[in-house]
């Protein structure tokens, strides 16, 4: 019985992203993205999402970037504050979470033509401003993926838990995959689209997909660093996250899942020559 509810709620998921890549198609049917696309997840972020989108520079590392958005459900005008900005949209019929928003998103980077892709918070946490820093590690080819640290840069919120809990778990990715981050749980990213493409069918993880997306990138050989970055308070609301307890029992079983799923698998050589 469950076996059947759940090939029954992949199926309805699969359907939601079908009609969501279908709309984003029929909208955009000869778009090619920009080489550089700053990819923004969002959630009932209304309020937010339009200064985010405002910030995000047109230029960085001498590569022209564009804005692609996708919509994860919900019922305010996030995805008409997204079009009348003028960002490529795609927009999912209903809430199917973060990961999934992003794996939607990384494939439309991909399939678009991209070589580079920065992730960023629809809710003002991550400045825009900083895109080139996070960009530019990438295109002087030094790494594959850039993960953004507040431990390293300027951390201007005011929750003493959520801190400490940056800490325990960049010490406990650390510890499984042999990495010297100091903020694993940041969604400000930066990552070359061919690292995408050998990791998007891997990653399983509707939300917190910070961790699941590093360890999978580490453990098939891609080169991971970091760069000082400023976290922000958000902009207005609330967080969807959830409680600090629930956030951190979530957050430490998708690590360990996808570092005991990761463990066996073998080096592929061409992310290991990267």
């Amino acid at each position: 019985m469950l076996d059947r509810e759940q090939r029954r709620v992949a199926a309805l998921e699969r359907f939601a992203i079908e009609e969501a890549r279908r709309d984003y198609h029929d909208r955009y049917p000869a778009a090619k993205l920009s080489p550089v696309v700053a990819l923004i997840c969002a959630y009932e972020e209304a309020d937010n999402i339009g200064d985010v989108l405002k910030a995000v520079p047109d230029v960085a590392c001498g590569l022209p970037v564009s804005p692609l958005v996708v919509v994860d459900g919900g019922t305010d005008a996030t995805a008409d504050v997204s079009l009348r900005a003028g960002a490529m949209t795609c927009i999912l019929p209903t809430n199917l979470g973060h990961g999934v928003a992003l794996q939607v998103g990384y494939r439309l980077c991909v399939e678009g033509g991209a070589r580079y892709v920065v992730t960023l918070d629809a809710d003002g946490q991550n400045d825009p401003a900083e895109l080139e820093t996070m960009l530019e590690p990438l295109v002087n080819d030094q790494t594959d993926f850039v993960v953004a640290s507040r431990r390293l840069g300027v951390d201007e919120t005011s929750d003493e838990v959520r801190r400490a809990g940056v800490v325990v778990f960049a010490w406990l990715m650390n510890r499984l995959t042999g990495s010297r981050l100091t903020d694993t749980s940041n969604g400000y990213r930066a990552l070359k689209a061919e690292l995408l493409a050998d990791v998007v069918d891997r990653l399983q993880q509707r939300q917190y997909q910070t961790a699941e997306l590093l360890i999978t990138a580490i453990s098939r050989g891609w080169r991971v660093s970091e760069r000082p970055t400023v976290w922000r308070p958000r902009a207005s609301g609330s967080s969807k996250k959830g409680s600090n307890l629930f956030f951190g029992l979530r957050y430490a079983g998708v690590v360990l899942r996808t570092w005991l799923r990761e463990r066996g698998e073998r080096v592929p050589q061409r992310a290991a020559s990267s």
